[in-house]
């Protein structure tokens, strides 16, 4: 085998990598030492900006292939053709916890998919329980603030966290998934997906209808109880890591089905429930799931940071075919992804490998830190002669019409009905889940102030008086 020497940055060789310079054998560094300067430097800025939510994750690259057409629904090409392989980058990943954290605390999971389809990226950015929070993405800071460590003591905090759900009622059905064993898990095989939003689908008629992402693993379904959870906390803390990693560098594949929902649009106000509200499920018996078609993780990254860390997923990121719904929560996420990934990554994140498209990319965007894609040529705007007038405009896609008029205001959404699919979802367990969730409930929520679980306990009395009633025995109030 050849051998590779080892060299600076600058490709200039290095023949010592053992001794800094100094002046004589007992003598100070000398600042002149370019190689030990450039290695310091290099690793004393080896760390970037974790991520705010979603901090520590795993991921997998493999295929998606449709099992059929969906032109009935969608112009989306990766969904047209099942003998077509459409790469994808999977990441999974704890939401609240930092970097360091264990791959087992009670936490939901993000699932993120990007898609490098001919036609641009599309990534369907959601978490592995069908619900969430809140409904509006102006209380998305105020959330994080409460469930993150306190800000006077750095320390994790269960009475920020009750306090702050307790005061938002929209939260209880997130509760009864979060502190059910859904909320640990210790493979990222063994868990489902959802898109969590509404998000349209349109035709090439340009008719819209309403869709619902669900990933159903082939492995099934595995879940954890808060002592197990606690016991691989301190024994393997990155066990979900670990078996992601080892399952596909063993040779076997991870695969998920994906699944949608669908809802036509006039229907929309004919539900007694938002369908746009992500604190909200479809009734499945009523919007039965179809399926689209199979992922496929069959490669682990080459090198954690570059891939794993480094990539970055928006809901924004959308293709022809795919439109977003006037979710509250989506749209503010729309913003709020693509500008974290510029303060963490830079401003040409996407021309990372791992976020670059597979697709051509053509536009007048230009410069910014970290440039290394080499535009040529005068011309950096449009319309031009110059340069035979390209890039050019695309031909006019099919897109949903539709009809917007309001005045600008500031109001909840008007069919809340915060408690009626929370009650729905404990009836739906079986006891030994009930059990575990009241118990989960109390374990944490005891550590509130009891002003906090009053207010806690009302609102799970609403949601199902026999969750309220036994909560309220286990805290003994």
């Amino acid at each position: 085998m050849k051998k590779k020497y080892l060299t600076t940055n600058q490709g200039v060789p290095v023949s010592d990598n053992q001794n800094s310079l100094t002046v004589g054998r007992r003598g100070p560094v000398l600042l002149q030492d370019v190689h030990f300067i450039e290695k310091m430097a290099s690793f004393d800025r080896e760390r970037i900006p974790e991520r705010v939510v979603h901090a520590k994750g795993a991921g997998a690259h493999g295929y998606f292939q449709a099992n059929k057409s969906m032109a009935k629904y969608t112009t989306a090409k990766f969904l047209q053709d099942p003998k077509k392989k459409t790469p994808v980058f999977v990441r999974f990943s704890t939401v609240v916890q930092f970097r360091g954290s264990a791959d087992t605390v009670r936490d939901p999971r993000g699932f993120a998919v990007k898609f490098y389809t001919e036609e641009g990226n599309y990534d369907l950015v959601g978490n592995n329980l069908p619900v969430f929070f809140i409904r509006d993405a102006i209380k998305f800071p105020d959330m994080v603030h409460a469930f993150k460590p306190a800000p006077d003591t750095n320390i994790g905090n269960d009475a920020r966290f009750w306090d702050f759900i307790s005061l938002t009622s929209e939260s209880t059905h997130m509760i009864t998934w979060l502190h059910s064993d859904r909320g640990t898990v210790k493979s990222y095989r063994k868990m489902e997906g959802f898109g969590v939003h509404t998000y349209k689908w349109v035709n090439a008629d340009g008719r819209a209808i309403y869709v619902k992402y669900h990933w159903k693993p082939k492995a099934g379904i595995e879940t954890i109880d808060r002592h197990e959870a606690a016991r691989l906390t301190g024994k393997d803390p990155d066990i979900a890591t670990r078996d992601l990693y080892d399952t596909i560098a063993s040779g076997k594949t991870v695969t998920f089905e994906l699944k949608v929902q669908i809802m036509e649009i006039a229907d929309e106000l004919k539900q007694d429930f938002d369908p746009l509200d992500p604190t909200k499920t479809w009734p499945e018996d009523k919007f039965p799931l179809m399926a689209v078609g199979k992922m496929v993780l069959n490669r682990n990254p080459k090198n954690f940071f570059a891939e794993v860390e480094q990539a970055a997923f928006c809901p924004a990121s959308l293709v022809p075919g795919i439109e977003l719904s006037a979710d509250k929560l989506l749209q503010g996420r729309v913003f709020s992804y693509a500008d974290t990934q510029r303060h963490r990554l830079g401003a040409n994140y996407l021309q990372l490998p791992i976020n670059r498209p597979l697709a051509q990319v053509n536009n007048n965007q230009r410069d910014g830190a970290m440039q290394y894609a080499i535009p040529e040529g005068t011309v950096n705007y449009e319309p031009n002669s110059l340069a035979g007038g390209m890039p050019c405009e695309a031909p006019t896609g099919t897109a949903a019409d539709y009809y917007l008029e309001g005045n600008a205001v500031r109001q909840k959404v008007s069919l809340t009905d915060d408690f009626t699919q929370a009650g729905q979802r404990y009836h739906s367990l079986s006891k030994k889940d009930q059990s575990h969730l009241v118990d989960n409930i109390v374990d944490s929520l005891q550590k509130a102030t009891k002003s906090t679980q009053k207010r806690m306990v009302g609102n799970l009395t609403k949601a199902d008086p026999d969750l309220g009633k036994r909560v309220a025995k286990g805290i003994k109030i």
